[in-house]
């Protein structure tokens, strides 16, 4: 069990750079460093000589994966680049990203951020056979190219056969894919996925975060449009709508707003952090406390108590530390062991909180065992009152377009009302950000975001042998050797569950980006 599991799990970084007389490789490595907050278990690079395409990938940190000696073997003008967390793909070798492709007279590379929801029928299409298709990214890589093999030997035979086979895709899909002579970028009509576009004095980089570009050294253009495909090549950019009949339909992640961009990215033409400490003020407005001390729980909850202290009046300090440097962490699952898990990462700094009326700012709950762990660590410090402020609100409903999250079963919100959550986290007052409050906080008037996993309104519809056993409330979990339902084990102190990666591979549909 990790600590983090108390987060929803982060949507995959990608990167393109294409730039004629540049070390590409190098940059890069650059960019999905900068990328690196969105996935922690894999990363890769394809580049392009104009003859070959070459993919270095591994499992672990872009840091690990690289150093001078794998770059050298990555020559060329472009390069697309990933960094991946698996959403419902098992997490191994050969999920990881970007996958690569030799058909006919045609190479390619692809890195996908975001998750399909039709990959069985996709790979049913395509004549795959059941078990072959080991992620939702192996299946879009097979659909392209078998349609560049039906093409044949033509130099833009990717460009076609993207035009032909992006509107068979169904989901979350912000994609990166490079040839021999050009990189491509596409989002898909909803933009689940954020995606933009910076020019270098070289040429032209793609990048899932804006900081990407900065990295590099490159100026932010513009976001991406939902349904676009840019082509970039020797003759500069150009725009391809692909997705003929299918009117876009904005609905960019909040959760992107809310935890998963780096808070020095730009979405909608908005700043991260500051839409963040919007929803700190706005939390403030709507549940004020008298208190002694804000803190927010690192990293993602700091800005969110910066706006609360500022909007309350409440002085803003820090009750914890947090360990910088250790990633994933899997810790045996026993209620002590994990514990100690959360203990690695999070370290109560007594002095600031022992006597104190404190207001704790967090910005989601998913599972609770984390809140619930650092919540026991406050108290035991010395905390007088602990007051939960949450800066987004319940979160109940899986989502399938690229956060992992789980079964109905195994969110908090899902089974409880607030006050169950309250008294089973072991706080004074708990309060959620309202919906309303949220959008409002974003800052980005008319934009257009998904929140399935808040009201359970899913954009695209999930395919019903999808949602079986996700959706449902009333799934069945184990506890200690006890079945029983959900509701009765939320309580309980020993839990196990099966990763959503497994119970991917035991339905034999799996999937990842």
């Amino acid at each position: 069990m990790d600590p983090d599991l108390g987060k929803p799990g982060e949507a995959c970084g990608v990167f393109a750079v294409y730039a004629p007389g540049t070390p590409v490789a190098h940059l890069a490595y650059l960019g999905i460093y900068a990328l690196q907050h969105r996935g922690q278990e894999s990363a890769g690079i394809a580049s392009s000589d104009g003859d070959h395409v070459t993919v270095v990938k591994d499992m672990g940190l872009v840091s690990n994966v690289f150093d001078d000696r794998t770059l050298a073997a990555l020559d060329g003008d472009l390069a697309i680049g990933h960094t991946r967390y698996s959403t419902t793909g098992s997490s191994m070798w050969k999920n990881s990203q970007p996958v690569f492709r030799d058909v006919v007279h045609t190479q390619f590379a692809l890195a996908h951020n975001g998750n399909l929801v039709n990959t069985a029928s996709l790979a049913e299409d395509e004549g795959m056979l059941p078990g072959t298709v080991s992620s939702d990214t192996d299946a879009m890589a097979e659909c392209i190219a078998h349609e560049c093999e039906r093409i044949g030997a033509a130099d833009d035979a990717l460009v076609q056969a993207l035009t032909t086979v992006l509107p068979r895709f169904e989901g979350a899909f912000s994609l990166v894919l490079l040839d021999r002579h050009r990189v491509i970028g596409v989002r898909d009509p909803q933009g689940f996925r954020p995606l933009c576009l910076g020019k270098l004095d070289s040429g032209w980089v793609l990048a899932s975060e804006t900081p990407a570009l900065d990295t590099v050294g490159a100026h932010f253009v513009r976001e991406l449009d939902p349904g676009e495909m840019v082509v970039i090549d020797d003759h500069g950019v150009r725009s391809i709508r692909p997705f003929e009949g299918v009117a876009p339909d904005p609905r960019l992640c909040l959760f992107e707003f809310v935890y998963f961009a780096r808070p020095d990215s730009q979405l909608y033409g908005r700043n991260v952090h500051q839409a963040r400490v919007r929803m700190g003020e706005r939390l403030a407005e709507q549940a004020p406390i008298d208190a002694d001390l804000v803190m927010g729980v690192p990293e993602s909850g700091l800005p969110a108590a910066e706006g609360f202290s500022r909007a309350s009046g409440i002085p803003f300090g820090h009750g914890l530390v947090k360990n910088r440097y250790i990633g994933r962490t899997f810790i045996a699952p026993s209620q002590e062991m994990r514990a100690l898990g959360v203990r690695m990462k999070l370290n109560p700094l007594r002095e600031n909180i022992e006597g104190q009326r404190l207001v704790v700012v967090d910005d989601s709950i998913v599972r609770g065992t984390t809140t619930r762990a650092m919540v026991s660590m406050l108290r035991e410090a010395g905390a007088a009152e602990v007051h939960l402020r949450v800066s987004s609100p319940p979160y109940r409903w899986p989502c399938f377009y690229g956060m992992d999250t789980g079964t109905r079963g195994e969110l908090l919100a899902a089974n409880m009302d607030v006050d169950e959550i309250r008294s089973y986290l072991n706080v004074d007052t708990l309060s959620y950000l309202t919906l309303d409050r949220l959008v409002d906080a974003v800052g980005a008037p008319g934009a257009g975001f998904c929140t399935a996993c808040l009201t359970g309104e899913y954009p695209v519809a999930i395919p019903p042998e999808l949602g079986k056993g996700v959706l449902e409330i009333d799934d069945v979990l184990t506890v200690e050797g006890v079945t029983a339902a959900p509701a009765l084990l939320l309580a309980a102190e020993e839990r196990t569950l099966p990763s959503q990666g497994a119970r991917a591979e035991q339905s034999g549909e799996s999937s990842g980006g």
